[in-house]
Protein backbone atom coordinates (compact mmCIF):
# COMPACT_ATOMS: atom_id res chain seq x y z
CA UNK A 1 0.00 0.00 0.00
CA UNK A 2 1.39 3.38 -1.05
CA UNK A 3 1.10 5.98 1.72
CA UNK A 4 2.42 8.92 -0.26
CA UNK A 5 0.24 11.99 -0.68
CA UNK A 6 -1.72 12.41 -2.84
CA UNK A 7 -2.38 8.68 -3.16
CA UNK A 8 -4.39 9.14 -6.35
CA UNK A 9 -1.36 10.62 -8.10
CA UNK A 10 1.05 7.94 -6.96
CA UNK A 11 -1.29 5.13 -7.97
CA UNK A 12 -1.30 6.33 -11.61
CA UNK A 13 1.22 5.28 -14.23
CA UNK A 14 4.77 4.10 -13.63
CA UNK A 15 7.34 5.34 -11.14
CA UNK A 16 9.52 7.87 -13.04
CA UNK A 17 13.28 8.11 -12.83
CA UNK A 18 14.05 9.49 -9.36
CA UNK A 19 16.19 12.27 -10.87
CA UNK A 20 13.12 13.73 -12.60
CA UNK A 21 10.96 13.54 -9.49
CA UNK A 22 13.70 15.21 -7.46
CA UNK A 23 14.09 17.95 -10.08
CA UNK A 24 10.32 18.47 -9.89
CA UNK A 25 10.59 18.75 -6.10
CA UNK A 26 13.39 21.33 -6.42
CA UNK A 27 11.16 23.36 -8.74
CA UNK A 28 8.36 23.13 -6.17
CA UNK A 29 10.73 24.45 -3.49
CA UNK A 30 11.89 27.29 -5.77
CA UNK A 31 8.27 28.37 -6.22
CA UNK A 32 7.79 28.19 -2.43
CA UNK A 33 10.86 30.41 -1.90
CA UNK A 34 9.48 32.83 -4.48
CA UNK A 35 6.14 32.80 -2.67
CA UNK A 36 7.76 33.56 0.68
CA UNK A 37 9.84 36.38 -0.82
CA UNK A 38 6.77 37.99 -2.38
CA UNK A 39 4.79 37.68 0.85
CA UNK A 40 7.66 39.12 2.89
CA UNK A 41 8.07 41.95 0.40
CA UNK A 42 4.39 42.81 0.60
CA UNK A 43 4.38 42.84 4.38
CA UNK A 44 7.66 44.78 4.60
CA UNK A 45 6.51 47.38 2.11
CA UNK A 46 3.44 48.17 4.18
CA UNK A 47 5.05 47.90 7.63
CA UNK A 48 8.14 49.98 6.83
CA UNK A 49 6.27 52.70 4.99
CA UNK A 50 9.36 53.91 3.14
CA UNK A 51 8.04 57.43 2.61
CA UNK A 52 5.69 56.43 -0.19
CA UNK A 53 2.24 57.68 -1.06
CA UNK A 54 0.06 55.52 1.28
CA UNK A 55 -2.59 54.43 -1.23
CA UNK A 56 -0.03 53.28 -3.79
CA UNK A 57 2.04 51.58 -1.08
CA UNK A 58 -1.00 49.64 0.14
CA UNK A 59 -1.96 48.62 -3.42
CA UNK A 60 1.60 47.42 -4.10
CA UNK A 61 1.67 45.52 -0.81
CA UNK A 62 -1.62 43.79 -1.57
CA UNK A 63 -0.44 42.85 -5.06
CA UNK A 64 2.77 41.34 -3.66
CA UNK A 65 0.82 39.33 -1.10
CA UNK A 66 -1.59 38.09 -3.80
CA UNK A 67 1.39 37.20 -6.01
CA UNK A 68 2.89 35.27 -3.09
CA UNK A 69 -0.31 33.29 -2.67
CA UNK A 70 -0.44 32.59 -6.41
CA UNK A 71 3.19 31.44 -6.37
CA UNK A 72 2.36 28.98 -3.60
CA UNK A 73 -0.56 27.67 -5.66
CA UNK A 74 1.75 27.38 -8.67
CA UNK A 75 4.18 25.39 -6.52
CA UNK A 76 1.56 22.81 -5.56
CA UNK A 77 -0.38 22.53 -8.81
CA UNK A 78 2.79 22.73 -10.92
CA UNK A 79 4.38 19.93 -8.93
CA UNK A 80 1.21 17.84 -9.17
CA UNK A 81 0.78 18.33 -12.93
CA UNK A 82 4.45 17.68 -13.65
CA UNK A 83 4.61 14.57 -11.49
CA UNK A 84 1.47 13.26 -13.20
CA UNK A 85 2.98 13.89 -16.64
CA UNK A 86 6.21 12.15 -15.59
CA UNK A 87 4.32 9.11 -14.31
CA UNK A 88 2.34 8.83 -17.56
CA UNK A 89 5.36 9.61 -19.80
CA UNK A 90 3.66 12.68 -21.27
CA UNK A 91 4.96 16.12 -22.23
CA UNK A 92 5.59 18.40 -19.27
CA UNK A 93 2.94 21.08 -18.69
CA UNK A 94 3.77 24.79 -18.67
CA UNK A 95 3.74 26.80 -15.45
CA UNK A 96 0.12 27.95 -15.22
CA UNK A 97 0.62 31.18 -13.26
CA UNK A 98 3.99 32.39 -14.56
CA UNK A 99 2.64 35.06 -16.90
CA UNK A 100 0.13 36.26 -14.29
CA UNK A 101 2.88 36.57 -11.68
CA UNK A 102 5.12 38.47 -14.10
CA UNK A 103 2.34 40.96 -14.83
CA UNK A 104 1.61 41.41 -11.11
CA UNK A 105 5.29 42.09 -10.38
CA UNK A 106 5.50 44.67 -13.20
CA UNK A 107 2.34 46.42 -11.98
CA UNK A 108 3.73 46.39 -8.43
CA UNK A 109 6.98 47.92 -9.63
CA UNK A 110 5.07 50.71 -11.37
CA UNK A 111 3.01 51.35 -8.23
CA UNK A 112 6.14 51.50 -6.06
CA UNK A 113 7.85 53.85 -8.52
CA UNK A 114 4.81 56.14 -8.63
CA UNK A 115 4.45 55.92 -4.84
CA UNK A 116 8.02 57.13 -4.40
CA UNK A 117 7.80 59.86 -7.03
CA UNK A 118 4.48 61.22 -5.77
CA UNK A 119 5.37 61.18 -2.07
Amino acid sequence: MDRRFPARLFSAGEEPDARFSLANERTFLAWIRTSLALLAGGVALEVLGLGMQPGLRLAASILLIVAGALAALQAWFGWLRTEHALRLDRALPPAAFSAVLAVIVVITAVLVLLGVLLA
